[in-house]
């Protein structure tokens, strides 16, 4: 069966573009095109869809408030599709926060051309958007339940050493979030890539310094990496972690993509089992395609504990279950259990180092 995708977006021109981009695939098809929130309240009644694009500023109801009701009333798979602006990528982040599976960002070219450009890019988000796990957005005082910092490290062994490194694709700015949140200040020190583009990695950076107690950037390179800081890969380019003497330092490239990818998982975790080999611990997180699966099996032959989100509480159970699979892990846990045995593994590690 096909795909039935609902478009919302004010712009005729866009919903004509979309359209033509949707009906071309043989997968899918266009069901209805909104011009507004109010109009697409109704054409979800009569169509049903799979997937529903979001333009990220709507008239008549403000394009949050509708995907915050939509997602509490009748859950389903959103895809936004966002200006690269810096209002834009801050509302982003927020549409991702209230639920939304990914987004695409709208070309600053001829926006005919440039969307036909995006065939490939937006066509692919749908897909995967389809086949998301998507749950009712729960109440705020059952979202903030479960995200109380675990206690600070009162090991020295723990966190001077030791090294946290996260890779995660769709669902994974929220999964991040949660991860993040929990961990007390003087965690070890965090490097993360996220696939995302240009524009939207500090928007995301800084949303999550200010949920946070420890202190969370995008990474500019040359960083030192201290406890209790999480560097984040830029849109535009790879991350990984090098040595410079006794410390740990970041450091970004615009190489070639791998997997796809720039910002790529698989290159964060390779250079974390070159420079870091059993000081670290990785996690992989929601996800779409395998990126990641390879440099964590890497990491784990250098000697790295590896842990994977569990299949029911992923998004997109894509880039854990290629990890599971390649055989990189040891754990598999859901999110809200992660944290706690990052944390957990470290203490036992220093534990251990006090008794030699």
């Amino acid at each position: 069966m096909k795909i039935k995708v609902l478009i919302v977006d004010d712009s005729a021109l866009i919903r004509g573009v979309m359209t033509e981009i949707i009906n071309s695939q043989s997968d899918m098809e266009v069901v209805g095109a909104a011009p507004d929130p109010l109009v697409a309240r109704d054409l979800i009644k009569q169509t049903n869809p799979d997937v529903l694009t979001l333009d990220v500023e709507m008239p008549k109801m403000d394009g949050l408030d509708f995907l915050d009701r939509l997602m509490r009333l009748r859950p389903m798979p959103v895809v936004m599709v966002s200006s690269l602006t810096e209002r834009g990528s801050d509302i982003t982040m927020r549409a991702l926060e209230l639920g939304a599976v990914d987004f695409v960002t709208k070309p600053k070219m001829s926006i005919q051309s440039g969307m036909l450009e995006y065939t490939e890019l937006i066509t692919d988000k749908i897909r995967i958007a389809a086949r998301a796990r998507i749950k009712a957005r729960p109440l705020p005082n059952a979202q903030a339940a479960g995200t109380t910092a675990l206690a600070s490290v009162r090991n020295p062994f723990i966190s001077s050493e030791k090294l946290i490194i996260i890779g995660a694709s769709t669902g994974g700015t929220e999964a991040i979030k949660d991860f993040l949140v929990q961990l007390p200040s003087d965690c070890p020190g965090i490097l993360i890539t996220q696939h995302m583009p240009a524009g939207f990695t500090r928007s995301f950076a800084d949303r999550l310094d200010k949920l946070c107690k420890i202190s969370v950037k995008e990474s500019e390179g040359n960083e030192r990496v201290l406890p209790g800081h999480a560097y984040l890969a830029p849109g535009h380019s790879h991350l990984t972690l090098v040595r410079s003497g006794a410390n740990y330092m970041t450091k970004i490239d615009q190489g070639e993509p791998v997997n796809r990818h720039r910002p790529s998982v698989d290159v964060l975790f390779r250079s974390a089992a070159v420079n870091a080999g059993k000081n670290a611990v990785g996690v992989i997180l929601t996800g779409m395609g395998k990126d990641g699966a390879a440099g964590m099996l890497e990491m784990k032959n250098a000697g790295a504990y590896n842990l994977a989100q569990d299949e029911a509480s992923c998004v997109v159970f894509g880039m854990p279950k290629e990890a599971i699979a390649m055989g990189g892990t040891h754990e598999v846990a859901s999110l809200h259990e992660l944290p706690g045995r990052v944390m957990a593994f470290f203490a036992s590690q220093g534990n251990r180092a006090m008794r030699v």
